[in-house]
Formats: structure tokens, C-alpha cells, sequence
């Protein structure tokens, strides 16, 4: 099982899902760490001659133009079952769902500690963070 986090260090968890520069991610058998790597992440500067767009009514990103960034931000994590974030917009959760990946939206800023609690089944998905 992989785990990917979003990271601008590799030792805490970013905030924003689309302005973090790195996935951290975890490579886990039988619950224990066997790799670990940094990987680089598409963010707001490969994205900044498109539009954003946000609807009224809609949560941040939920249009087609965001879906298609959000799947190429997903590329890098395509092996991965998890992302594990400090926020993100409502488009980028759902998509990460549509592409096969399961986003948990947590406070726990250090990635030791959220990949600890996720590991116990006591991280909780805090869905309340999503814009």
C-alpha cells in the first residue's frame, strides 16, 4: 500500500493540496515503512496561464477545466490509494475519489503522526477543511 502526502518539506503536511510543491510517499507492507520518496507535484506555477474558475453554488474547483488539473496533479500519485492533506477545494477531494484515491483532509501537521493515526484507524477525514 502507498500513502502520498502533501508536503513542501517532507516532514509536515501542507495546508493546500494545489499550492504544496511535493507528494511525501509511503510505501507500507504488513503496516511497516519498506520506502519512502519525495516526488515533485504540479502546482499553481505549471498551471498559471489557465483560468480558474468557481461557480456560485459550487465548492473551489468543480468545474472541467479543474477536474483535467486536478487529474494531471494526480499523475505523480497514480500508485497510490491515499492522499493525505491539510485542505483542499471540494473539486480536487471529489476528483481524487473519481481517480481512485482516497484524500483524508486532517489538521495533524507532522506526516509521522498523521501516518501513525491513519495506521490506528484514528485519523478522521475532517471534511469540514474543504473549500
Amino acid at each position: 500500500m502507498k500513502i502520498a502526502f502533501i508536503t513542501d518539506d517532507g516532514k509536515s503536511i501542507s495546508q493546500h493540496f494545489g499550492r504544496a510543491r511535493y507528494y511525501y510517499v509511503v510505501e507500507l507492507e504488513d503496516g511497516i515503512v519498506k520506502h519512502n520518496e519525495t516526488r515533485d507535484k504540479l502546482g499553481p506555477n505549471h498551471f498559471s496561464g489557465e483560468e480558474h474558475h468557481h461557480h456560485e453554488g459550487q465548492g473551489s474547483g468543480m468545474d472541467a477545466a479543474s477536474h483535467d488539473k486536478h487529474h494531471r496533479m494526480s499523475q505523480a500519485i497514480q500508485d497510490c490509494e491515499v492522499l493525505i492533506c491539510g485542505g483542499m477545494g471540494m473539486g480536487a477531494y471529489q476528483s481524487m475519489q473519481t481517480f481512485g484515491i482516497t484524500p483524508v483532509v486532517t489538521q495533524i501537521r507532522d506526516i509521522d503522526a498523521a501516518l501513525q493515526a491513519y495506521l490506528s484507524g484514528e485519523l478522521k477525514d475532517e471534511t469540514q477543511l474543504l473549500h
